[in-house]
């Protein structure tokens, strides 16, 4: 991968991961909603900036991922962003202190040996 190329698979990790954090932050500053109000619920997010800020972060995520996808094969790029995985549960252990049980322990080391695999040039 060349460091342009990593450049942007990083980005597109942080933004994605940065987007995650917002959106769990948002929706536990949002509360439980009622599926029944869909137009209380829109109106909640957009008066949420963390919703707002999590999903712009998306958004640029999605325009590293595509400029990304132009440059590297999606057999590569695709499985490389599942270290997304990986840091979302890292950050719902220690900012949001969900629990990290073995297997999940073993799951993530899972995918950081499959993305090493997918990643590696032979």
């Amino acid at each position: 991968m060349s460091p342009q190329e990593l450049a942007l698979f990083l980005v597109s990790i942080l933004t994605n991961t940065v987007g995650q954090f917002l959106l769990k932050a948002g929706a536990l500053k949002l509360g439980t909603t009622n599926p029944s109000s869909i137009l209380s619920f829109v109106v909640g997010v957009l008066a949420t900036p963390e919703l707002l800020f999590g999903l712009a972060f998306y958004g640029f995520g999605a325009m590293a991922y595509i400029l990304l996808l132009t440059r590297v094969n999606l057999s590569v790029a695709g499985p490389a962003t599942a270290l997304a995985y990986v840091t979302a549960v890292l950050i719902g252990h220690f900012v949001f202190k969900e629990s990290l049980p073995l297997d999940r322990l073993f799951g993530i080391a899972l995918i950081i040996c499959g993305v090493l695999i997918v990643v590696s040039r032979r």
